[in-house]
């Protein structure tokens, strides 16, 4: 009994009760037995608690954050070797390629500790980037060339710190690298970041480990990449290898793939839990943009024409965003109902399949550092495939590589597989690039090719991209619109498939608040760009911009209505326009009429191409008003293009040099000079696409 009256004394302890003195021991099996159901219901309860917690987690929305890099050094073991490999990206391929090189690099050497960093990362205050790149022995950068020879807005803050530092002297003695430019040969400044980054290292004591890589996008980049690396081995052989006589083992790159969690349609899908809306609070960037209505929309031509030009506006009232005359927006819009139907069929899923992707397994384990960051979550197919996939650009060989080991049908493969190869270099640049084919159309002559959706977005279909646009009015005009001017690109390919340009054909159809509560949404954000007015009022400025050119002229003349309205002495200005025809396509024609009536404008010289027996030009103009244009910039006047880099700009850039030559009366050499130096003096300024 006294073990009974033990058990009680401590029944009565634990629960903070008296049984009294006299307790039978039927009393103390009651009381026990009680006490073990409700322990037993507690742990069932904290269990479920638990399960439903985990289920939570995987339901959780991600958090779109940039994950920036480890500011200190990453840690060497013993005997290794530190290899860091930077990149400057605008679109994603540099980074791809930088991870890939990584991923290599690693299977090929064990003693190489590899580390990929953003340059933007790299250090977070500009004098830190001299501290950590003088501990640096042996360093890879792929770098972008972007817009008009500019380094990618991630490379920026680094590439100004290098290219101004000209007094360092040799310093980077300890250093070996090489380095990859990712351009396009139609542009003026082909991979002009890479070609001055790797002189500049030359120059201030560096070792070049193998010569700059001058990628080509207009072409097949990926084998100029592949050509780059295949003469980088034998170096690093050299440099990384124990036994410089070891054969080093033939690579086959992984293809990668996402984690795939597929999840119960009665749960509510990401775009429903988060509208990604503004509170007013954030800083919107490339990777944090912010959805906003559309509140104005109308077509520029006129009935007669037989192409489209949209005024759209955006409505950024309440949401923080703020932007100054002459800056950029980017625009993530959504690809069209047709081509995300088509590629759902072709992957053979229904487009309300509600799914995640992840980066990791099960186990929380990496699954490799190749993949790109994964798109938020869960959320449908459909979502997925408008928002977040580039289903119109010709596939990438490394994505015909994946399509290839997903084809059932063995000569599908092979097909793929040769496509894919150095060996079908010039069948991918005839049947590919140049017929234009579009992953969707390449995925439709290979029907046996269907790759699991964790392959299909990490491998086989990159990130959809913002598309840029000139901003084309003024804060102090519209300080709650961003306006934007956009051409229409639609037409069919050799293959005759129409294509439609993913951001045109969206603000084409797009519905504007002021027709209904239903309008169309747009996630954006602000690019900042240098193409500014003088900060004095007084100086003079010529404008050069045909067509969609036109677009921040716009705002630099409300800008200068404004200004003029407030008081200030405004220096003359003009605006070289050209168009096809006056009756349809001489966009916003009432407005720079107005213009020059209220004193913005001095004078509207406008090209028609397509009216005269022959075809006028706005670098016709200009030289029609060679003097009185020269007269103005000579006088410390400013000189703007904007429009086609490939065609216009190349053409006005020649004129403006024909026009210095004839009226200073100098050499070719001598009015090049001059011309350069009106570009380091920040007075010629271009914004090209």
């Amino acid at each position: 009994m006294s073990s009974s009256s033990d058990l009680v004394r401590k029944l009565e302890s634990a629960l903070g009760v008296s049984f009294g003195e006299s307790v039978t021991d039927t009393a103390v099996l009651i009381a026990t037995t009680s006490i073990a159901l409700i322990i037993g219901v507690l742990v069932v309860l904290w269990r479920r608690s638990s399960d439903r917690s985990r289920e939570f987690k995987q339901l959780a929305v991600p958090k779109a954050v940039v994950v920036k890099e480890e500011e200190d050094e990453f840690e060497v073991a013993s005997g290794k070797t530190r290899v860091s490999i930077f990149y400057g990206t605008q679109t994603g391929t540099a980074e791809g390629f930088a991870k890939a090189l990584a991923e290599e690099i690693k299977a090929r050497y064990e003693k190489a500790a590899v580390k990929v960093i953003d340059l933007d990362d790299y250090a977070a205050e500009d004098d830190k980037y001299g501290e950590k790149l003088k501990k640096e022995t042996m360093v890879f950068f792929m770098l972008a060339t972007y817009g008009d020879g500019e380094p990618t807005d991630n490379a920026a803050r680094f590439y100004k710190w290098f290219t101004e530092g000209t007094d360092r002297g040799v310093w980077l003695e300890q250093l070996r690298y090489g380095v990859f430019g990712l351009g396009n040969r139609q542009y003026e400044h082909f991979n002009k970041i890479a070609k001055v980054v790797d002189d500049l290292l030359v120059e201030q004591g560096a070792k070049r480990l193998v010569t700059v890589g001058l990628g080509d996008d207009d072409q097949c980049i990926e084998d100029d990449f592949s050509a780059w690396k295949e003469a980088l081995w034998p170096e690093l052989d050299q440099l990384l290898q124990d036994d410089t006589n070891t054969v080093s083992t033939p690579y086959t790159a992984v293809i990668p793939e996402y984690r795939v969690v597929i999840h119960d349609p009665s749960v509510t899908s990401f775009e429903d839990q988060n509208s990604n809306m503004a509170n007013g609070n954030t800083s919107y960037d490339i990777h944090h943009p912010c959805r906003v209505n559309v509140a104005a929309q109308k077509e520029l031509h006129k009935p007669e024409s037989d192409r489209s030009c949209i005024h759209l506006e955006f409505d950024i009232h309440g949401t923080g965003i703020i932007y100054e005359t002459g800056d950029h927006v980017g625009v993530y819009a959504d690809n069209c109902d047709d081509t995300v139907e088509e590629a759902a069929k072709l992957l053979g899923q229904p487009l309300d399949l509600l799914f995640s992707i992840h980066t990791d397994n099960d186990d929380g384990t990496s699954l490799g550092s190749s993949l790109p960051p994964p798109f938020p979550g869960p959320c449908t197919l459909k979502t997925a495939l408008a928002r977040y996939a580039d289903l119109l650009n010709p596939p990438k060989k490394a994505a015909l590589n994946a399509l290839a080991a997903h084809a059932v049908e063995p000569s599908e493969a092979e097909r793929l597989k040769f496509l894919s190869s150095p060996q079908g270099k010039d069948e991918y640049a005839k049947w590919v690039v140049g017929s234009q084919r579009s992953i969707v159309e390449v995925m439709a002559e290979f029907p046996s090719a269907k790759p699991p959706l964790g392959v299909f977005f990490a491998a086989v279909a990159p990130r959809l991209q913002p598309r840029y646009y000139s901003i084309s009015s003024s804060p102090r005009f519209a300080p709650n619109r961003v306006h934007v001017t956009s051409a229409l690109v639609y037409g069919p390919t050799p293959t005759g498939r129409i294509h439609k340009g993913v951001c045109s054909f969206w603000m084409k159809n797009a519905v504007p608040l002021e027709k209904s509560q239903n309008c169309s949404q747009a996630p954006i954000f602000i690019r900042q760009s240098n193409f500014r007015l003088p900060s004095d009022h007084s100086v003079p400025i010529v404008m050069v911009g045909p067509g969609t050119g036109l677009a921040p002229f716009r705002g630099f003349l409300q800008e200068r209505l404004a200004l003029k309205e407030e008081g200030a002495q405004l220096g003359p200005a003009v605006l070289f326009f050209g168009c096809r025809n006056r009756q349809m396509d001489f966009i916003y024609e009432d407005e720079l009429n107005k213009f020059v009536e209220q004193g913005a404008l001095s004078e509207l010289i406008v090209a028609f191409s397509r009216e005269g027996p022959s075809k006028e030009y706005v670098q016709h103009m200009m030289m029609e008003k060679a003097a009185y244009m020269w007269n103005l910039i000579s006088q410390g006047g400013y000189f703007y293009v904007c429009g086609d880099a490939k065609g216009m700009a190349r053409d006005v850039h020649r004129t403006l040099h024909t026009i210095v030559q004839q009226e200073d009366k100098v050499d070719s050499t001598k009015a090049e000079a001059i011309v350069k130096k009106l570009q380091m003096d920040g007075r010629y300024l271009r914004d090209v696409w």
